[in-house]
């Protein structure tokens, strides 16, 4: 397993962890309902992630000559993200409508920016 590779799912691990104490915390603070809601944004956001993990890591190329099939893979890899984001989305409000929209989209969007903020952190400070 490339070093990449692996980042990828451990930020992924960090990410679900984050997530799922903070619907701990949802749930312990409003109740069931908040905490079901918030799992349920959570989890639109989490698997579309996953996905996407998945499916960039499954192909790492090497090389100059492999760059294009690289790029290519990636692009692949961010529609399907798009695509199951979408289908999952329809099936929530279709088939389990959130009964607390706002933990719901607060979850969702916290799930969304949780990779920015762990490539934040993780960035390289310069030493004076």
């Amino acid at each position: 397993m490339t070093r990449r590779h692996n980042l990828g799912w451990r930020l992924l691990r960090l990410e679900a962890l984050v997530m799922f104490a903070l619907v701990a915390v949802a749930t312990l603070l409003g109740g069931v309902e908040v905490g079901l809601s918030a799992l349920s944004g959570a989890l639109v956001g989490l698997l579309p992630q996953a996905f996407f993990v998945w499916r960039s890591s499954s192909s790492l190329a090497r090389g100059g000559r492999q760059a294009h099939r690289f790029v290519m893979n990636l692009y692949r890899a961010e529609a399907g993200k798009f695509g199951l984001t979408v289908a999952l989305l329809a099936m929530v409000f279709v088939a389990v409508p959130p009964s607390n929209p706002i933990s719901f989209f607060s979850a969702y969007v916290a799930t969304h920016l949780m990779p920015w903020l762990a490539a934040w952190l993780r960035r390289e400070r310069s030493t004076p």
